[in-house]
């Protein structure tokens, strides 16, 4: 008979020997409603299963590496798309009053303004030539 200390390690024979240590070797476990199920540890045996240890879950076939079919994003754009997007932007543009923060703040406000309208209003144009002006005066 071999003496097993903790530094032993169990072999597969060992562990068909054994009983489940979930369900106890009964191969079922229930719940507090009363309700019973197979047991997920032994899978019904009754038996203890040999530990595989780690699992490995990573994705290794080569159809997880596949380029996928997703349309590539297309690039935002970089002035406005409109004529009177255009003439706007290029009034902020050689503004001597406006920082170049301002400038492609208020470019890329037009730029927005436009994707979401279709075309720049008379209100919107007047509200970002009252902020070019606007930046002149003290």
């Amino acid at each position: 008979m071999v003496d097993q200390t903790p530094r032993t390690r169990m072999t597969s024979a060992d562990h068909a020997d054994e009983a489940c240590g979930i369900c106890g070797g009964d191969r079922r476990i229930g719940n507090s409603f009363g309700l019973t199920t197979t047991c997920p540890s032994c899978h019904g045996t009754g038996r203890r299963l040999e530990s595989a240890g780690f699992h490995d879950v990573t994705k290794t076939k080569a159809s997880h590496h596949r380029p996928t079919n997703k349309a590539e994003v297309v690039a935002k754009t970089q002035w406005p798309v409109t004529f009177e997007g255009g003439q706007l932007a290029t009034e902020v543009r050689d503004s001597t009053v406006c920082t170049s923060e301002a400038k492609a703040k208020l470019i890329r406000e037009i730029i927005d303004y436009e994707a979401s309208h279709g075309q720049c209003t008379q209100t919107f144009v007047k509200k970002v030539r009252k902020q070019v002006r606007s930046r002149s005066s003290p």
